[in-house]
């Protein structure tokens, strides 16, 4: 029998990724010495991670209905994701990405999204244990991100909320109808305030229902703690080269998501997870990178030898 997808739900964006020797620090023309174009954003590239490291995915986004949203569609499809919860909005653009990548990996993130794109949505898929496994969603979407993580919370399934930096309203509405809090450094401390990671940890099992609470801060790892176990517990980071680290924090996401319904341990989840990271900082272009599943399990076996 096939295992239920992953229903990944957020953002889908056109991205334009410019390499450059060293990030503009003021007004002025600068050559770009490398270029990829590609659908992306925040969880279009978890869904990619999901799907490439071997678990079925399905998307739910929105798009224009441009060349733009036609070439989305496809990219997304070319990866074996389910694209026909993509809804196409007339008369928009679809969502756009400009971004710089500099030679240490160190990158500038410009997007954009039409209203129209993130409006609320009437209705969405049927979210039920008989159709998906778990959801993850990021929070570009919030409308859709609720609907979704409270429909996965009330089927008894995991709902992940990717916390990552946006208004600070939304983050306090959707925090509260996750399973599985996942934030990064910054959007941990835009909700909580705290400016240590561990602490930050605390604070979320202690102001929301989680069961888990994960705050990541990229080369210095991870900080997480659940609440059957509440003290915060620290997961260094794998030591790589990093060529570009855009993506790199969507990947864990979806490598969570995975280890999650795979039904390994949460130290387990998050290795697989840190691991899937680290390798897509190893190279650069964005959702392109995403790496495949023996490539993880080869790294990780490497780091037990």
């Amino acid at each position: 029998m096939n295992p239920k997808p992953v229903l990944c739900v957020g953002a889908l964006t056109y991205d334009v990724i410019l390499h450059v020797p060293r990030l503009p620090a003021g007004p002025g023309k600068f050559l770009a010495d490398d270029l990829a174009i590609s659908a992306s954003g925040m969880a279009a590239i978890a869904a990619t991670a999901v799907a490439r490291l071997g678990w079925p995915a399905a998307f739910w986004a929105s798009a224009g209905d441009d060349a733009a949203g036609d070439f989305l569609v496809a990219q997304m499809a070319r990866e074996g994701i389910r694209t026909d919860l993509i809804r196409r909005v007339a008369g928009v653009p679809s969502g756009t990405s400009a971004i710089i990548v500099d030679g240490a990996g160190e990158r500038v993130v410009v997007p954009y999204y039409h209203p129209r794109l993130m409006a609320t949505p009437a209705h969405g898929p049927d979210i039920s244990a008989a159709h998906f496994a778990a959801v993850m969603t990021d929070v570009r979407w919030p409308g859709a991100a609720a609907q979704a993580l409270d429909a996965a919370r009330a089927a008894g399934i995991p709902a992940i909320l990717d916390l990552d930096v946006g208004p600070a309203a939304i983050l306090a509405d959707l925090a509260p109808r996750a399973t599985h809090l996942v934030a990064s450094a910054a959007g941990a401390r835009l909700l909580t305030g705290a400016e240590d990671p561990a602490d930050a940890v605390g604070r979320l099992l202690g102001t929301t229902p989680a069961d888990v609470a994960v705050v990541t801060s990229g080369e210095a790892g991870c900080h997480w703690a659940t609440r059957a176990d509440p003290a915060p517990r620290h997961l260094p980071a794998f030591a790589v080269a990093a060529v570009d680290s855009n993506a790199a924090g969507d990947v864990f996401h979806g490598a969570f998501a995975v280890g999650l319904v795979e039904g390994r341990g949460m130290a387990a989840t998050l290795g697989f997870a840190s691991a899937a990271a680290a390798l897509k900082c190893l190279r650069p272009g964005g959702r392109l990178a995403v790496p495949g599943r023996p490539e993880v399990e080869d790294f990780m076996r490497g780091l037990a030898t």
